[in-house]
């Protein structure tokens, strides 16, 4: 029997040139992977420019860690709106954050929350921290940006500790300072 498999994940755009930054768990084993990158009206506030359809883009693996959990996909656009990467030096715990993503294929969405802690460490076996979080991150969120006040990167969003399968408040990503070192490396 031969079956088709879907999955969705979020990335972020991390270069104007067309590079995305996601987990490497999102694209582990694709044939194929498309983008979709929402398409922006100059003539509106950036808020109300985003165009739920967009467009699609076959995109391509530049590199992928699985130790860390991140892929560099690159897409062929430029002049995209690239995130800036915040300073993670800066995140203090109680600081206000937002998780994007496609949570379950709900395109474009948001939650709100707090960081929980900013090196949170859950498996003593691996040297891996992330940032915990108590925004809503849910299946389909994976790869997503967590973002500060400022509008800055502080995380991609990785994982939730969970025993019904949805959110907890238990979110974890992975902190900017591994995304601004590891990018360079991946690209």
């Amino acid at each position: 029997v031969i079956s088709r498999q879907r999955s969705i994940g979020s990335g972020v755009i991390v270069d104007p040139d067309g590079y995305i930054i996601t987990n490497a768990h999102v694209v582990k084993g694709a044939q194929r992977i498309q983008v979709v990158v929402p398409a922006l009206n100059a003539e509106l506030p950036p808020i109300r420019s985003l165009n739920a359809r967009g467009r699609t883009i076959d995109a391509r693996v530049v590199g992928l860690s699985e130790e860390i959990d991140l892929a560099l996909l690159r897409i062929p656009a430029h002049g995209l709106q690239a995130i800036p990467i915040a300073n993670y030096d800066k995140l203090h715990q109680g600081e206000m954050v937002f998780a994007f993503g496609n949570p379950e294929g709900l395109q474009n969405s948001v939650t709100m929350g707090l960081v929980s802690a900013v090196a949170r460490q859950p498996d003593p076996d691996s040297p891996m921290i992330f940032i915990q979080t108590d925004a809503s991150i849910n299946p389909g969120n994976s790869g997503g940006p967590l973002v500060d006040v400022n509008g800055e990167l502080v995380g991609i969003n990785t994982y939730i500790l969970t025993q019904s399968g949805g959110n907890e408040g238990l979110g974890f990503a992975i902190p900017s300072a591994v995304v601004g070192f590891a990018y360079p490396q991946l690209r």
